[in-house]
């Protein structure tokens, strides 16, 4: 089961709200999820009112092999840059390993 985090819609037509949630990847936008890590309300002007998430459960959920979506990654980049910054560091070691393989099996 491919994991995202993403954003699921609620709220009233023009008053949009969304939770921020882990899912299968191949569930709807507003269908089943696995577990809920916070919440999001673009409409609220003061920053502690417009968005609050689970850092702890965020990154459990990363280490699972969660993925994020666009949008999500653009705002846990505003709010908790560490984790953004461990995920890249994450992706560029991953990267660097497979060209050390790469390069040993060209070698053989």
């Amino acid at each position: 089961m491919a994991l995202k985090i993403r954003l699921r819609q609620q709220g009233r037509t023009n008053r949009a709200f969304y939770r921020l949630v882990v899912t299968d990847s191949r569930a709807p936008r507003g269908g089943k999820y696995v577990e809920a890590l916070g919440w999001y309300n673009p409409i609220e002007a003061t920053d502690d009112k417009k968005m609050s998430f689970k850092l702890d459960r965020i990154q459990h959920w990363l280490s699972v092999g969660a993925q994020f979506t666009d949008n999500v990654e653009n705002l846990i980049r505003k709010t908790a840059p560490e984790i953004a910054q461990a995920k890249v560091e994450k992706e560029l070691a991953l990267r660097a390993k497979n060209a050390v393989k790469r390069k040993a099996k060209k070698k053989a």
